[in-house]
């Protein structure tokens, strides 16, 4: 779809800076409903791997008392008699919807910053009334390409831009965009009041005691709080939500979601289908993560200096929990694949209890830099991947896909529609999963004319 850019500024219009955040409504819960529009109306979730714990709710599951995080088998009985629909993640559908969306996004505003699958902050130098238009060109353009409803805030700063956004989600009469000025001016400070500081962007649960603690509960007392202060007790990154609070942007760009690029860590972690057993098994598991985590790696062309691996029990039974952890440190940093994956594997030898049983592991990647711009002393280079294994496996997954070729259990295919992942038999199960419409050739979506 090839929407227009808007138009220039008329002849007279004030030019004033604006941050429009474009949010999904409920975004893994309305890609279900894209290719089952009988799914629109009735309550929704979608859970975690191997269908595990909720993770996301449309409205309807919502007003049902649903909250993410729940583990599904312990509401499934009384979720059912409601009428809840409950899905396996379908992390292909979503990440091909959220790319079209975006890219919808980009042709009506400036300066687009992916921040997540489903949400992204632009620029807006039109006045109110020309900014609201473009707003609602926009999410009608992708309600009309995609079928994803989308809310919009407008503020002076992020801070404000996310807490405006919540605004027109929660707020029906707006008709999905809220102008934080014209709720300023018609609620003053009791729209602050409103917000508790835990669903203030950059606070969260971690920080909310100790602020609670100091008497600041809600957005408005935390807008109100000595910024220096702050400073002191937390972190200037809070300090600037303060004074984001007020007006004043001081939040820069981070970077682009959708080009992958991560700057602090690259994760990747999973379930297992079934608790595992034993040190072989755990290092098949490690070896994979590891291999997914130095893909991504790699496409950002950066390297990393340490490699952490951790596993875990069942925290719900927490007589027998066990956790282990161990970060290692590599001799150079490195995007090898037989370094990092050899590294993850071996991390663990001799420190897991041989007859606990696993449920989850997964693989850090940490101390990234950018291969393009390591330089250091003559003797101490990089271990970069100059048998070319890397670029191979690169090749191999983007011509056939992800895991025709591979080290180990990265080489070896599930079957059927698992055939994207590994074909171990503790793989991940998603028994739930819906069609991938607009990535699989046999999954897609037929129509059929009378």
């Amino acid at each position: 779809m090839s929407a227009p850019k808007p138009a220039d500024p008329a002849p007279g219009t004030a030019l004033t800076g604006r941050v429009v955040l474009a949010d999904a409504n409920s975004f893994f819960a309305s890609c279900e409903a894209v290719f089952n529009p009988s799914l629109a109306d009735r309550p929704v979730v979608v859970l975690s791997n191997n269908d595990g714990c909720v993770v996301a709710r449309n409205r309807p599951a919502k007003a049902l008392g649903i909250t993410n995080g729940t583990p599904w088998f312990t509401i499934r009985e009384r979720a059912l008699q409601d009428g809840v629909v409950a899905r396996s993640s379908n992390y292909e559908l979503y990440a091909s919807l959220s790319r079209r969306m975006m890219a919808i996004m980009a042709h009506f505003l400036p300066n687009q910053e992916v921040y997540s699958i489903d949400e992204c902050f632009m620029d807006s130098i039109w006045n109110d009334k020309r900014t609201v238009e473009i707003c609602r060109e926009l999410r009608a353009a992708v309600l009309r390409s995609t079928g994803i409803p989308v809310s919009v805030g407008v503020a002076p700063t992020k801070t404000l831009a996310k807490v405006a956004n919540h605004w027109a989600k929660d707020h029906p009469s707006t008709e999905g965009i809220t102008l934080w000025s014209q709720v300023e001016a018609q609620y003053g400070d009791q729209a602050l009041a409103s917000v508790p500081v835990d669903q203030v962007w950059g606070v969260g649960r971690r920080l909310t005691g100790r602020l609670m603690g100091m008497g600041i509960t809600t957005a408005l007392n935390l807008r109100d709080a000595d910024p220096s202060l702050i400073r002191h007790r937390f972190s200037v990154m809070l300090q600037r939500t303060v004074l984001e609070l007020r007006g004043r942007p001081c939040i820069e760009p981070e970077a682009d979601a959708a080009r992958g690029v991560r700057t602090d860590q690259i994760l990747c972690s999973r379930m297992f289908s079934h608790p595992i057993e034993g040190y072989t098994t755990l290092a098949q598991a490690l070896s994979i993560y590891a291999q997914k985590a130095c893909r991504r790696l790699r496409r950002q062309h950066g390297l990393c200096g340490k490699v952490r691996v951790f596993c875990s029990t069942s925290p719900y039974a927490p007589q027998q929990f066990c956790a282990v952890g161990r970060t290692v440190v590599l001799e150079d940093p490195s995007d090898d694949p037989l370094v990092i994956a050899g590294a993850a594997s071996r991390a663990l030898k001799g420190r897991v209890d041989p007859h606990a049983r696993w449920i989850r592991a997964g693989v850090v990647l940490l101390d990234l830099t950018d291969a393009d711009h390591f330089h250091t002393l003559e003797g101490l280079d990089a271990a970069r991947d100059t048998h070319g294994l890397g670029d191979v496996l690169e090749d191999a997954t983007r011509r056939f896909g992800p895991f025709r070729v591979g080290v180990g259990y990265g080489g070896i295919r599930g079957k059927g529609r698992g055939d994207e992942d590994t074909g171990a038999d503790w793989a991940m199960n998603r028994c739930m999963l819906s069609p991938r419409s607009t990535t699989r050739w046999d999954e897609m979506a037929v129509v059929q004319a009378r």
